[in-house]
């Protein structure tokens, strides 16, 4: 999983920093991201669209990861982002991100973010019920103010991933339904206002899926969705949002296609079902998170005590664990890892990563070969840099580790780390 450049004296290197370098100078546990990844990746989202010269957005999915300066590379880029908060908002909002480049995402956003949101003109509100159009009816007219406004649908598509990762079939908390007609009457309800503009229609289908078929049979779904509302209601969609979810490599074990080939078959499939049923190709919008900030970001940890129970298990523990990614203990999830000390070794053992947390599931990695470590050695767990700190807590009233950008042998702290004075800012005293 590791690229030549990365190693460098056997050691790893990150951005041009060996690892090492960047433990001395921050600590661990530490969350680290080569820039240049993030970068890469969204230009080679682009290319496909501009390739295929079909109009687009490529929409970063807050949920992965964010922070202020995070925004301020997505703005660079020129990405769109999706938030799902009144918190990933003000985010957005303090990094100086233009608002008219955020989607406001979420299926019970309350009324505080809607009218946040629509002081701050974020460019797109796509509603996923009822409730919530009618919410934000409510504000638009108390700020006598406008919308441009997306329907989230449920196009009934069971992505071949996680269940609890599944979005896009009919059994969703997520948007509207297809099949009970729910779509056709929100379409009524938005196209009667005279606050909201409709500009098209949004669906997301799942996370970290490895097959092309859901993305095939959603973009097919919508084209057929699309042009029922132009033949029965009159109205022509200039956007199609089909969400994001494209699977990365974690482990040996995954085969994934690159993200960009997902992006490709939705075109296809887009420019073949619109010719067929002779409608208008709209813009298409993505929404990838992890593709983006999931093999950009990695986590380093330094070995602390370690048990051996004989022909069982060898546990080697970190100073870190499922406080800074839960992903293993909550679903199973896999990941490699290296000693970026040492990251190639004759003398090799078969090792489980247990984490410092209270729990026995406190597990981030199974069984896996390393070489032989010791107590101050360095772990490098990959491919973390999704829904790893954006997940995480003080269980144990253990901080929150710090967070570093890293790009062409340069690096700052992008989040600082979390002191024990932290912990007990917001505590009171009790009183009564």
């Amino acid at each position: 999983m590791l690229e030549k450049n990365e190693i460098q004296d056997n050691q790893l290197v990150i951005g041009g920093i060996k690892a090492t370098d960047l433990v001395k100078q921050y600590g661990t546990p530490l969350q680290v991201f080569d820039v240049s990844k993030i970068r890469n990746q969204i230009r080679a989202f682009k290319r496909v669209f501009e390739e295929n010269q079909i109009d687009y957005a490529v929409s970063y999915a807050s949920k992965a990861f964010a922070c202020i300066a995070m925004y301020q590379i997505l703005a660079e880029e020129d990405a769109h982002v999706d938030i799902v908060s009144g918190g990933e908002l003000y985010t957005a909002i303090q990094a100086g991100f233009p608002m008219d480049h955020v989607s406001f995402h979420g299926n019970n956003k309350s009324l505080a973010e809607l009218e946040m949101a629509v002081k701050h003109q974020a460019g797109m509100i796509i509603l996923d019920n009822f409730h919530e159009l009618d919410l934000l009816n409510q504000v638009l007219e108390e700020q006598d103010a406008t919308a441009n406004v997306m329907l989230r649908v449920s196009p009934a598509v069971s992505a071949h991933t996680h269940e609890f990762i599944q979005t896009g079939q009919q059994d969703s908390k997520f948007g509207f339904d297809i099949l009970t007609g729910q779509a056709d009457e929100a379409l009524e309800k938005v196209l009667a206002s005279s606050r909201m503009q409709l500009k098209g229609v949004h669906s997301h289908i799942g996370s970290q899926i490895f097959e092309t078929d859901g993305f095939k049979i959603e973009t097919e779904k919508l084209v057929n969705l699309i042009k029922h509302w132009q033949a029965d209601f009159g109205f022509t969609t200039d956007i199609i949002n089909v969400g994001g979810g494209f699977g990365i490599k974690y482990t040996d074990a995954d085969h994934p296609i690159r993200p960009e080939d997902f992006v490709q078959q939705i075109l296809t499939t887009l420019q073949a079902e619109t010719k067929r049923q002779a409608i208008k190709t709209p813009a298409v919008w993505i929404e990838p998170g992890r593709s983006i900030a999931g093999p950009a970001g990695l986590s380093l940890y330094t070995v602390g005590s370690e048990k051996t129970i004989p022909e069982i298990r060898k546990y080697i523990a970190v100073d870190g664990g499922m406080g800074d990614n839960i992903r293993p203990a909550l679903y199973g999830a896999d990941y490699d890892a290296v000693v970026a000390n040492r990251v190639e070794s004759d003398e090799q053992e078969l090792v489980t990563i247990a984490g410092k947390y209270c729990e026995s599931g406190d597990i981030l990695i199974k069984d896996i070969e390393l070489p032989v470590t010791k107590p101050g050695d360095i772990i490098a767990v990959l491919a973390t840099g999704a829904y790893g700190y954006s997940m995480a807590s003080n269980y144990n009233r253990n901080p929150r580790p710090a967070v570093v950008f890293v790009e062409n042998g340069k690096s700052q702290i992008a989040v600082e780390r979390e002191s024990d004075a932290d912990l007990v800012r917001l505590d009171r005293k009790f009183e009564l």
